[in-house]
């Protein structure tokens, strides 16, 4: 069953020595399932951009984690602790085709408040082109 989350996701990416932030804080959905929890949100877009329907699915042994981004451009991202994906990012030229490279995963969730962290490397080509982190930490709706 899903359950309404106040949601806040932190997104740092850096490149050589530049390090970007991306905050974000929405209402979403959280439903767990039998190996995973599974994070629902939309992200609205610049018009005339429509929003994007994002879905974060963390599995529960910390191995994986697999961000699917629905809208104008879709992209599906899969990223395994200590291994290499290659995965499609949708782009307004057109698909790219990536290396994802998991370096951490950590979940946690007591029912009514969690934390889900994970580290990965983007390449293409075989090039590093940036290291990026994500932190969501979210709430049930009633305990604000």
């Amino acid at each position: 069953m899903k359950q309404e989350i106040l949601l806040e996701i932190t997104g740092t990416q850096q490149i050589d020595s530049q390090r970007d932030k991306i905050e974000l804080t929405t209402v979403g959905e959280i439903e767990e399932i039998d190996d995973a929890y599974i994070v629902y949100y939309t992200e609205e877009q610049e018009p005339p951009l429509s929003p994007v329907q994002a879905t974060v699915k963390i599995y529960k042994n910390g191995n994986s984690v697999e961000m699917t981004r629905t809208g104008a451009y879709d992209s599906c991202l899969v990223i395994e602790k200590s291994k290499r994906n290659l995965c499609h990012y949708g782009t307004q030229f057109g698909d790219i085709l990536m290396g994802i490279s998991g370096r951490s995963i950590e979940s946690e969730f007591n029912g009514s408040r969690g934390c889900f962290n994970f580290g990965y490397d983007i390449d293409v080509n075989g090039a590093l082109a940036s290291r990026n982190e994500v932190k969501m930490t979210f709430r049930k709706n009633q305990e604000q």
